[in-house]
């Protein structure tokens, strides 16, 4: 069997390859790779990243973006993120935005990856999945960037702080906010202790 044929073998469609794994089957890995893009077995992604393309009825189906982010950063520490997930809070945000941004450990600014690009942020601190109160916390930090009724959004923002269980909240204000938001909801955690 050829050393080429052998790097097809272990190619599974849907996965996404770092050139690094692929070289323990290839003699001459540079030389494989150009190959099977040129024959459509690969597609390249970026500097270094390779997808075995899957098919379904419509045509070519995109890497998963989990899996397209994974195997960039070498990591599964990270969170992907929408500004479009903060719709979801139903505190006035209504836009839609073609921005996706990973909080991450290692890396740091925009990176196409295939035909999408991600804003890569190293942060400190991230929890490993999304919830309303850090959500609620990532919007009050985000909020300058957002072409939203600054006002409207903050007012309806501090209401649903209310909503929420505040030792949740409490939390996630003091795990992930700024400094500007964890002022913003000193105030409203100081307001509800004058009601007790």
């Amino acid at each position: 069997m050829s050393r080429l044929v052998e790097l097809k073998s272990h190619l599974k469609q849907g996965h996404v390859y770092r050139r690094e794994d692929m070289s323990q089957w290839s003699n001459a890995i540079d030389r494989h790779l150009d190959k099977l893009v040129e024959e459509g077995v690969l597609e390249k992604l970026a500097q270094g990243m390779y997808y075995v393309p899957k098919t379904s009825a419509f045509g070519k189906v995109p890497p998963d973006e989990d899996v397209l982010v994974r195997v960039f950063l070498k990591d599964d520490r990270y969170l992907l993120v929408s500004p479009n997930s903060y719709n979801s809070l139903g505190v006035g945000t209504t836009q839609l935005y073609n921005r996706k941004i990973v909080y991450n450990h290692k890396r740091h600014g925009k990176f196409r990856l295939g035909n999408r690009e991600f804003e890569f942020q190293r942060k400190y601190n991230f929890p490993a999945k999304l919830t309303q109160e850090f959500l609620l916390v990532d919007l009050i930090n985000n909020l300058d960037e957002l072409g939203e009724d600054k006002e409207e959004v903050l007012n309806k923002v501090l209401s649903k702080a209310k909503q929420l269980p505040s030792q949740k909240l409490k939390l996630s204000v003091t795990k992930y906010g700024n400094v500007k938001t964890k002022k913003l909801f000193n105030k409203v955690f100081n307001s509800e202790r004058a009601y007790v």
